[in-house]
């Protein structure tokens, strides 16, 4: 029986499906959110809420996209795309991200991949990725003491005049005033 060499040297090694990278990262995420509130519970009960409709949406949307009565969507994305975009799309929310980017990590021309990231999770790359930066604006607001100037560099927007702009047309809101509402107090 021959060994592999991370096998020889004593080291486990465990390949995951696609399918298991995909669920990884939403459980690590929904956890994330889950622990978020868990801390809010007890001097912000609004943070708290926030956290956990964040979390049950992502959670409905995750159930409703698996368990189709139609199956799975032919032209989408397979999961191992999926898990690769979205796993660099979270680690460079600090950066501008381009969609000829997204398409070279899923293997498919940028008109291609454009729709079928559509197909496969509802919404355009960008509009996803202003989404998830958006979101974790929120997230930062809540756990840090950042300014928001710091905070939308950080989330790969340009400035606090774009965070601001996006937040307002997102929430009806100016994110110091949500932030405020949010008692957040550092």
């Amino acid at each position: 029986m021959e060994m592999s060499f991370s096998e020889a040297a004593g080291e486990a090694v465990e390949v995951l499906p696609p399918i298991d990278l995909e669920f990884d990262f939403l459980a690590s995420k929904l956890a994330l959110l889950l622990e978020a509130a868990k801390g809010e519970l007890e001097h912000d009960h609004q943070a708290a809420k926030t956290s956990l409709a964040t979390a049950a949406s992502i959670l409905h949307s995750e159930i409703e996209r698996r368990s189709s009565p139609k199956g799975p969507r032919t032209g989408g994305l397979a999961g191992w795309q999926i898990a690769r975009v979205r796993s660099f799309i979270e680690k460079n929310l600090h950066r501008s991200i381009r969609t000829t980017e997204l398409s070279a990590i899923a293997q498919r021309s940028t008109a291609h991949f454009s729709r079928s990231f559509k197909l496969a999770l509802g919404e355009p790359p960008h509009a996803y990725i202003v989404r998830r930066r958006l979101e974790e604006a929120c997230y930062l607001m809540l756990t840090s003491a950042a300014s928001l100037s710091e905070i939308a560099l950080s989330v790969g927007l340009s400035d606090q005049a774009h965070l601001c702009r996006l937040f307002r047309k997102t929430f009806d809101q100016s994110p110091a005033c949500w932030r405020r509402e949010r008692e957040v107090t550092w």
